[in-house]
Formats: C-alpha cells, sequence, structure tokens
C-alpha cells in the first residue's frame, strides 16, 4: 500500500501533533522533514555551506538532541529558503512518501512541492498568538531562557520568510483541508485529522 498524508502549516501550529497521531492510528511511517532543515541548520551553524551540509546529510545529524533551539529555528528558516538545499532533500522525501505501509510527512511544502498528489493533505495553522504561547511553554519546559514576546517575535519572522521564500513558499495546497487549532485541545485536533484522513483511505481503498 502506498497511500501519502501530506501535512502542512507554519511553526506551532500542531502538524507535528496531528502527523504523530496519525502515524500511529493507521501504522504509516512518519518524517518530520522539518528536522531535516534543523539538522542542516545547524551543521551550518557549525561552519558547513548549507550545499555541503545537505548533500551530506546523515541519519545522525537528524536524530539530534539539540535542533529544537530558537537559534536552530532560525538557521533552518534560512537555509530552506535556499534551492540547492530544498533540491537536495526532495528526492529523500519523495522517496519515503512512496514507501510500502503508508508515510506521514508534515512540513511546509509537502502537499504543494514534494507530494502534490498525496492521496490526503492538510494544512493545519493557528494565530499567531497561540503558537507563540504554545512554542513558548515548549521551551521554557526545555529550560531555555525565552520570553513569549520574543518568541512571538521569532514566529512572525520565520512565517514572513517562509512564505515570502520564491522557492516552494508555505501556502496551503488548493486541495489541502484547514485545519485551524487556535482554540482546539490535543484530542480535538487528533479526532479531526483521524476521521478525515480515515475518509479519504477508505474512499481510496474503493476505487
Amino acid at each position: 500500500m502506498k497511500f501519502t498524508v501530506a501535512i502542512d502549516g507554519p511553526a506551532a501550529a500542531g502538524k507535528g501533533t496531528v502527523a504523530r497521531a496519525i502515524a500511529a492510528e493507521f501504522g504509516f511511517a512518519h518524517l518530520d522533514t522539518g528536522l531535516l532543515y534543523r539538522a542542516v541548520g545547524r551543521r551550518v551553524l557549525e561552519g558547513d555551506s548549507p550545499a555541503i551540509a545537505a548533500s551530506t546529510l546523515r541519519h545522525g545529524d537528524v536524530v539530534r538532541e539539540d535542533l529544537r533551539t530558537p537559534e536552530v529555528s532560525r538557521a533552518a528558516s534560512k537555509v530552506a529558503a535556499l534551492p540547492e538545499v530544498r533540491k537536495a532533500l526532495v528526492k529523500f522525501q519523495r522517496e519515503f512518501a512512496r514507501r510500502d505501509g503508508g508515510a506521514v510527512l508534515d512540513g511546509r511544502d509537502i502537499g504543494t512541492v514534494i507530494c502534490p498528489d498525496a492521496e490526503a493533505k492538510l494544512f493545519v495553522t493557528a494565530s499567531d498568538a497561540a503558537r507563540a504561547h504554545r512554542r513558548w511553554l515548549e521551551l521554557t519546559a526545555a529550560g531555555h531562557d525565552v520570553t513569549e514576546a520574543g518568541v512571538l517575535d521569532d514566529i512572525r519572522e520565520r512565517d514572513a520568510r517562509d512564505a515570502d521564500r520564491r522557492d516552494a513558499p508555505m501556502k496551503a495546497a488548493s486541495d489541502a483541508v484547514i485545519l485551524d487549532t487556535s482554540d482546539m485541545d490535543v484530542d480535538e485536533v487528533s479526532a479531526f485529522a483521524l476521521e478525515e484522513v480515515r475518509t479519504r483511505l477508505e474512499g481510496w481503498q474503493q476505487v
């Protein structure tokens, strides 16, 4: 079975939560594509060029524990705007998406560029304030000394960079279902997403 779920949206909207819930429910493999760009950004901060970092990315780079710091987030957003970086990572993502057993990928351009023919597409979003609060809680719980106002500024800056880049800008695919999580709890978000994918999967199996 080759069934692909594409999940896009801005930072801290809940893409990862949705993707993990779908993967667990249906037994699909899950790829957080943002980690690929975070890993490239981390290596750039350590001195590699973006092109070299992207073309020589290793599994060990993606599973590092220091990929979710504010510094790496900013670096990831910057390298993600570079065509040579995106090109180097496209092949890996597309091969993962069509693996046997089904796959769910979350990122910024999955439904528009990486997997435009995905069987199910979701665009997960939320208000700036809601996303900043969630990310602030996450960062402070991890011991980072950040302010909620500072996190909000970072999120708005990243949103602008992701949406305005010339190569593969962040936007909802025309056939994606929009899921606004601003006023939803985790259970509500997961239930909505699972029902949407279940409906698409059942229709696909009947074809």
